[in-house]
């Protein structure tokens, strides 16, 4: 059975934040040093996840009633996406972003933006976003994908 996606509720704060830890404490060192996965990751607090909750649009992603992932957006950005360690790889992801970009496509934004880590830089290129910029001082790429054509 697939994902089933819904909006994250305050209850899921503590979960959400806990996945993003995990996943980039996990999934970023191969593009990283340990130490700067460690630092980003430290970067947003429970009372910071709590915050994007009130001020983004985040869902859920939950595979047979577990939460597998997240993804945030605000009008015509991408402001997080994120997966489980354990579901890395199996299109949690993947499914998130096709779901939040026909969110965006059904608002008429022409286009979504972000900034990408080093390590989710080339899921993003992969499915269509393109550089918009060079790499920020914090080290995130700047990117987008035309959403309306």
């Amino acid at each position: 059975m697939g994902a089933v996606y819904r909006l994250a509720m305050r209850e899921d704060a503590s979960c959400l934040h806990d996945i993003r830890r995990r996943s980039i404490l996990k999934l970023a060192p191969p593009t990283m040093p340990e130490a700067d996965a460690r630092a980003w990751a430290s970067q947003l607090t429970p009372a910071g996840m709590e915050r994007k909750l009130r001020e983004l649009e985040v869902w859920v992603a939950e595979l047979d009633g577990t939460v597998a992932g997240w993804g945030a957006i605000r009008g015509d950005c991408l402001e997080g996406l994120y997966a489980a360690p354990e579901f890395a790889g199996q299109g949690i992801g993947a499914g998130l972003l096709s779901m939040l970009e026909g969110l965006m496509r059904e608002r008429e934004f022409p286009s979504v933006h972000a900034e990408a880590s080093s390590n989710a830089r080339g899921f993003y290129l992969h499915r269509g976003y393109r550089a918009t910029g060079p790499q920020t001082p914090q080290g995130a790429w700047p990117i987008a994908k035309e959403l309306l054509t």
